[in-house]
């Protein structure tokens, strides 16, 4: 079974959100954020359809039904996902992570200050100054380039579009 490690329920994680109404219904959406393995942003979304037949059938509590049924489906998707793709989903902070199985990222997480007292910082001493010089950067990169071999000229020569339309 998929492997769900979070300090609240999957559905507290969902952010919930309806399309401008057309004549054919309403459309809401379900969105799942998550930061994958890499760091990045990424979502699961979930999206269902309220006709107005079907909302005037069913009264005032219809788009509640809807979406109660619509988070239910959304979270057995989101279990088969992580079971399928072998990935855990985890986290203590407002979006949870998904990473592959057994290989969860360690967050950055809060220091306390009293456990790291005393201690030198990474590189503190290291930080280097630029070099003085009364030329500005680009004079002294325009003479490195010139001392590689290469050539400091601008051109406004554009590469030739070679698409089939250009």
């Amino acid at each position: 079974m998929a492997s769900i490690d979070l300090p609240q329920a999957l559905q507290d994680y969902f952010a919930f959100a309806e399309t401008t109404p057309t004549r054919n219904g309403r459309r809401f959406s379900i969105t799942l954020p998550y930061v994958r393995a890499d760091g990045r942003l990424d979502r699961l979304q979930w999206w269902y359809h309220l006709s107005t037949a079907k909302e005037m059938a069913l009264g005032d509590a219809a788009s509640d039904s809807l979406r109660a049924e619509a988070v239910e489906r959304f979270s057995v998707h989101i279990e088969r996902w992580l079971h399928n793709t072998r990935q855990d989903l985890y986290g203590n902070g407002s979006i949870p992570y998904v990473s592959a199985e057994g290989n969860r990222v360690v967050a950055a997480c809060q220091v306390d200050p009293s456990v790291s007292e005393g201690l030198e910082q990474n590189g503190a001493d290291e930080v280097a100054e630029p070099a003085a010089s009364d030329a500005p950067a680009e004079d002294v990169n325009a003479a490195e380039v010139q001392e590689a071999g290469g050539s400091t000229a601008k051109s406004d020569h554009r590469p030739a579009n070679k698409s089939a339309f250009g």
